[in-house]
């Protein structure tokens, strides 16, 4: 069964965090966040880029003073903008605070999430442990994709169910106190890692036949001609993914360039999360075009030969059309892929 949503503890550097009347998701992988103030409705969506000192940490959380707070290992470091690294300085994590598995801020307390165990660690600061509390988390809130808080609700991303990708909104992990259950919209889905199996549909990867040659004579003949082909990445259709988002000035891509990333690793994730599991780093990501190739060969009496290109898609939707073609006297498609297994 395809899960779609990847999980937290399978994406190192993806996060989500609260801040005052925001929801961020932190994506290293791309070197971008996402802002909105609702993630139902997917309002005033913008794309930042993340500070090279703000990515790759191990949890994001964002608290009601205005910080962000990174926790790599052992030690986290608090920043008032993940763009420019501002105000930054570096605490080190109580031991009692350590290992989590999710870290969120709400209510005036920091809380940790030990998955594994069931449990929940809340405390009003990270490097006293000062009063702390330990709660066994209920049943309906142990299996959180991941976890943030605002102000004055905690939160959660339920794993992906027969009513799609969905988020918790309550005040207690230890009681059944929730709020409200919120679907999330497809603009926001588009950045999580996995999303665009969920909006778009699975990724699959197929052998097109875009030529069959034959030889109906019984004498060899040298066949000389140029193919037309399609190479590159199909931009216009994909590029709709992030039409509703404004790319702030600060980030490093423009839109285009970002759709562009997202589908990469999209392709790269494993079948479990609707991807192909390949790298797809040596193509073309150029908008695709019609290229001409010269292709000369002997054909024997009677040979047919057949012209193979390798293509990856989502859903029903054609997006990368590979360089390399493949000739064979098969008229079945080729068995192998063309394209080098992700590096995981």
């Amino acid at each position: 069964m395809m899960k779609g949503i990847i999980p937290k503890n399978k994406t190192k550097g993806t996060d989500f965090c609260g801040v005052k009347d925001y929801y961020f998701i932190i994506r290293s992988d791309l070197g971008c966040y996402m802002q909105s103030s609702n993630f139902n409705k997917g309002l005033d969506i913008t794309i930042f880029s993340l500070h090279p000192a703000c990515q790759n940490g191990d949890h994001y959380l964002g608290h009601q003073d205005g910080y962000f707070y990174i926790i790599k290992g052992d030690s986290y470091r608090m920043v008032t903008d993940l763009s420019t690294d501002s105000g930054a300085v570096v605490y080190s994590l109580h031991p009692n605070c350590q290992v989590g598995d999710h870290y969120l801020s709400a209510l005036g307390n920091f809380y940790i999430i030990f998955q594994g165990k069931g449990t929940y660690r809340k405390t009003t600061n990270l490097n006293q442990d000062t009063d702390a509390v330990e709660y066994d988390l209920q049943p309906n809130c142990r299996d959180g994709l991941y976890y943030w808080g605002l102000p004055n609700h905690c939160y959660f991303l339920k794993p992906v169910l027969e009513w799609g990708v969905e988020y918790w909104k309550g005040t207690k992990f230890h009681e059944d106190e929730c709020v409200d259950v919120y679907s999330v919209h497809p603009d926001v889905i588009n950045f999580l890692p996995g999303g665009l199996s969920v909006t778009k549909g699975p990724a699959f990867g197929i052998w097109e036949n875009i030529k069959t040659i034959t030889n109906d004579s019984n004498t060899p003949v040298t066949w000389q001609k140029r193919i037309n082909k399609k190479v590159g990445y199909n931009k216009e259709k994909m590029s709709k993914i992030t039409h509703n988002w404004k790319i702030a000035t600060s980030a490093s891509t423009e839109s285009g360039a970002l759709s562009g990333l997202i589908v990469k690793c999209q392709f790269s994730f494993s079948a479990e999360y609707g991807g192909s599991h390949v790298s797809t780093e040596n193509e073309s990501w150029n908008e695709a075009t019609e290229v001409d190739e010269q292709l000369s060969f002997e054909l024997k009496p009677n040979e047919s030969l057949y012209l193979w290109q390798y293509k990856l898609g989502l859903g029903q939707e054609s997006v990368l059309f590979c360089r390399d073609l493949m000739i064979d006297d098969e008229p079945n498609p080729p068995g192998e892929i063309p394209l080098p297994p992700a590096q995981t």
